[in-house]
């Protein structure tokens, strides 16, 4: 392993007690997040289109059935193995419109950026905002920039909001599962955040670590064109597999069990979890998906996956279950089970 700051400084605590302030966990996307948006922030907004929590809002406007989404990135480094904040920011984006079975169309970009911040990052940001949207086929059509004094920023932080046109006869959404389903991912779990990190600290790990982030639009457009029984799309960022799964068993109120021999790792992903004590079910991702689907149909989907470049390594990886409802457990190699609960905060902050 290479030099960096130290085992001490990826201690990952669980998060005290937040009180009345806010904690870095209440931006993980697990239980402390959870608990924010039910005390304070759904309460104040609440309506029928946001109460739905899915990762886009479905609405309709002249006849039009649109998605809409919006989402901000600051990840730390700006700069990463296989992206840039800029490549996240319109990969997030559309993905969670492609989430909701929508094709992305067209985005905002608004951008916060720190005193003395120098121009050429900045030129290959928006360099790589240009390079993402092209290939996602979407149009950045709007945008704002603020300056914020120095200190007060990490360089740039990104806002980006999406707009696409739903698939017709397509509803997705978390609270869909049913007992019986199967429980499809597209790929390795965990290269993201694993990349975000090593970059970060400055390790080394014995193998290539670069982020899967990309836009998942083509390969769901091949999983609709199937006909399957598609219940819920979900990309596993913030919070990975593991909290998504979790979302998805209390919204349906059933449970979920995996097969850990099942779920594809990297070697050097798997290393690097092992050497760090972190789970690769709770690592995010950024160009992967979860398919809950039909069992009836999940044979004809996976191969569907396994023919577009994105879903190559596609696995069928559990089974939705009317046993344990709102839990998600785990047949492990050794072949005990074991709760895959949802985290209090995040084993790695900052890597989106």
């Amino acid at each position: 392993m290479g030099a960096g700051a130290g085992f001490e400084a990826l201690s990952c605590p669980t998060p005290a007690p937040a009180g009345d302030a806010i904690l870095l966990g209440h931006g993980s996307g697990g239980k402390m997040s959870a608990e924010l948006l039910q005390r304070l922030l759904l309460p104040a907004l609440c309506n029928p289109v946001l109460d739905r929590l899915e990762d886009q809002a479905m609405v309709e406007a002249g006849g039009a059935r649109l998605a809409f989404t919006t989402d901000s990135f600051v990840v730390k480094p700006l700069f990463f193995p296989g992206g840039d904040i800029g490549t996240l920011a319109v990969n997030g984006t559309v993905n969670d419109l492609a989430m909701g079975g929508a094709k992305p169309l067209f985005l905002s970009l608004a951008l916060i950026l720190e005193e003395g911040l120098p121009l050429e990052p900045l030129r290959r940001v928006m360099a790589s905002v240009r390079a993402a949207a092209d290939a996602a086929g979407v149009s950045v059509v709007t945008g704002d920039t603020k300056v914020v004094e120095r200190g007060s920023g990490d360089g740039i932080f990104v806002n980006t909001s999406g707009i696409g046109l739903a698939a017709e006869g397509v509803e997705l959404s978390a609270a869909y599962a049913r007992p019986g389903d199967r429980v499809l991912l597209s790929g390795t779990i965990g290269d993201h955040g694993i990349a975000i990190l090593s970059q970060r600290e400055g390790l080394e790990f014995g193998g290539a670590m670069a982020s899967d982030t990309a836009a998942l639009y083509p390969l769901v457009e091949a999983m609709l064109r199937t006909r399957a029984a598609i219940r819920c799309l979900r990309d596993p960022t913030r919070g990975g597999v593991a909290s998504s799964l979790n979302e998805i068993a209390a919204r349906s109120g059933v449970g979920i069990e995996l097969d850990e021999s099942a779920i594809p790792v990297h070697d050097a992903v798997r290393g690097a979890c092992e050497m760090l004590g972190l789970d690769p079910l709770y690592v995010a991702n950024e160009g992967k998906l979860l398919a809950i689907v039909g069992r009836e149909d999940a044979a004809a989907l996976l191969a569907a996956m396994r023919a577009q470049r994105l879903g190559l390594e596609a696995r069928m990886i559990g089974t939705v279950t009317g046993a344990h409802p709102g839990m998600v457990t785990m047949r492990t190699a050794l072949g005990t089970s074991r709760i895959v609960d949802m985290l209090a905060g995040d084993q790695l902050p900052r890597i989106c």
